[in-house]
């Protein structure tokens, strides 16, 4: 594995080379935990993670485009102050809430919480998730939990 490459499906079988990353640049842990992600944010847009692919040293991310990001409350920039994960309520209408966050020292740590369906969230308890995030504008990841009885919206 030499580079990750994300691509943005265009429709009609045509994909436009987005963003890449070299490897080593990033570590095999990071690799693998944007692969994790359900959406992508970058420039004030966002995305959703449609295929994830290998082609020999490629590791590839197809993504779609859904248009501008809508912010959540009490959003932070973590560029340079370490890697964090937030959690946050799913629903638009409440702001997209900011629940908790935690730092990590790795992208293992946070592997640790993008490979779950349920979480613990600091001072809340088991939350389900219902969809996982890299905001590249902020530079963190978000997951989206709710409580475990909660019907779907």
């Amino acid at each position: 594995m030499k580079v990750l490459t994300y691509y943005i499906d265009k429709g009609s079988g045509q994909y436009e080379p987005f963003y890449e990353y070299s490897i080593p640049n990033v570590g095999i842990d990071e690799v693998y935990a944007r692969q994790l992600c359900t959406y992508f944010i970058m420039r004030g847009t966002q995305y959703e993670l449609i295929s994830t692919e290998m082609n020999g040293e490629e590791e590839i991310l197809v993504l779609k485009e859904l248009g501008r990001n809508l912010s959540g409350e009490d959003e932070l920039s973590f560029r340079g102050k370490g890697l964090h994960v937030e959690f946050r309520n799913p629903n638009e209408r409440e702001n997209f809430r900011l629940l908790s966050r935690v730092p990590c020292s790795t992208h293992f740590d946070a592997i640790r919480f993008l490979l779950k369906d349920v979480v613990d969230v600091p001072h809340i308890g088991q939350q389900l998730v219902t969809s996982s995030e890299i905001d590249e504008d902020r530079g963190v990841y978000v997951l989206y939990v709710k409580d475990l009885g909660d019907v779907v919206d």
